[in-house]
């Protein structure tokens, strides 16, 4: 995978999990604090600024309740 595709990959990641969260109407705060991760953490995820980690992913995905699939790109 080259860098345009990571970029393309992370930014995919950032809005779904970002839409999944407004489904859920919680706001970054209250999602960061459900799935035990930083809040500013979130923030630069959800931004697409950061790639998340693969443990912090796994948190944010079950306090969703969503499917893997409902974020990860196929």
């Amino acid at each position: 995978m080259g860098i345009a595709e990571d970029k393309k990959t992370i930014k995919e990641i950032a809005e779904n999990i970002k839409k999944a969260r407004e489904v859920k109407g919680w706001t970054q705060e209250e999602l960061a604090k459900k799935a035990g991760v930083d809040g500013n953490s979130l923030a630069k995820i959800e931004r697409g600024e950061s790639r998340p980690k693969g443990l912090t992913l796994v948190k944010i995905i079950k306090a969703l309740g969503v499917k893997s699939s409902d974020i990860l790109p196929v």
